[in-house]
């Protein structure tokens, strides 16, 4: 059967008036897309929304993974946006690295209240959807690995569940190697008179390190004096304080549909993520809190 355009007019279509097309506001919004692009052409949303594939007939296994895209969607909006962040420390271009820091802070509380609508699920939920898993984990993510790459959380041993992928292995290899924001800030520091002790391997994650500390002890002292150095300091806390608090939702959402049970990636589950919480990413900056 051959494609017809309808044998309609566009009038044809609503039997509202134009006078009850303007009372609620879209008597001019264009209608016609044949040769224009639109809404669901410019988001992708056929291949967007297509992109869902459940394993089982149960209800809730959307819910899972239609949280856990949505999920790596924003972890994708946060690495574009660190790579911004980093490239505007090296330039000096501190205002735009602040709104920029903001953002990322932004999306991380709205990741954590994600975690409230997975939490409805519950363990007899999880139960009929956990054999469709496989292997699969959220501990695979390479998208999250990056983030923690990239924010000085660095393990090389977090490369291997990607050696299979060459092209995913190459970018993770590349965020382990280079430096990480708080390198950067610390390079900022640096230009700005600060001596600090800089000896560590870049694929190693920082230590507390004391010339660095006293740095920011001084910043913290006269807020005024370094006014922006002291900004980048409660930015750098601001992402910590709420990727802290999403790892706790992550953990105790986990906890709460799993129990103590192994993780589907074969980690210890909660006693996994329980550890993760003990994670420092800018210690000199948490530490310095209790030397002022």
């Amino acid at each position: 059967m051959q494609n017809e355009t309808p044998d309609f007019s566009l009038d044809q279509l609503s039997s509202q008036s134009t006078e009850e097309k303007s009372k609620v506001g879209w008597y001019n919004a264009q209608m016609n897309f044949k040769d224009k692009m639109s809404y669901a052409d410019y988001l992708s949303l056929t291949n967007l929304l297509s992109a869902q594939h459940p394993c089982s007939s149960n209800h809730d296994e959307m819910l899972f993974i239609i949280q856990h895209q949505t999920s790596e969607l924003w972890f994708k909006l946060v690495l574009h946006e660190l790579h911004a962040v980093l490239s505007a420390i090296r330039r000096d271009a501190l205002q735009l690295a602040f709104k920029i820091l903001a953002r990322v802070s932004r999306i991380f509380e709205h990741l954590i209240q994600a975690w409230n609508v997975l939490a409805t699920m519950t363990p007899s939920d999880y139960a009929h959807i956990r054999a469709g898993l496989g292997a699969g984990s959220g501990f695979q993510s390479y998208q999250y690995r990056q983030i923690e790459f990239l924010l000085g959380n660095k393990n090389a041993e977090m490369l291997r569940p990607h050696i299979h992928h060459p092209e995913i292995f190459t970018q993770l290899k590349h965020a382990l190697d280079t430096p990480s924001l708080y390198d950067e800030v610390i390079q900022l520091l640096v230009r700005h008179g600060f001596v600090i002790d800089q000896e560590r391997a870049l694929h190693l994650p920082a230590k507390h390190n004391q010339t660095l500390e006293r740095a920011w002890y001084k910043i913290y002292r006269a807020p005024r004096q370094y006014w922006d150095l002291y900004q980048m300091a409660e930015k750098l806390v601001d992402i910590e304080d709420t990727l802290r608090q999403w790892r706790f939702r992550h953990v105790t959402t986990v906890e709460r549909i799993i129990g103590f049970k192994t993780g589907t990636g074969g980690t210890s589950g909660v006693s996994y993520l329980r550890k993760m919480l003990d994670t420092v990413l800018f210690p000199e900056l948490w530490q310095v809190r209790t030397t002022l």
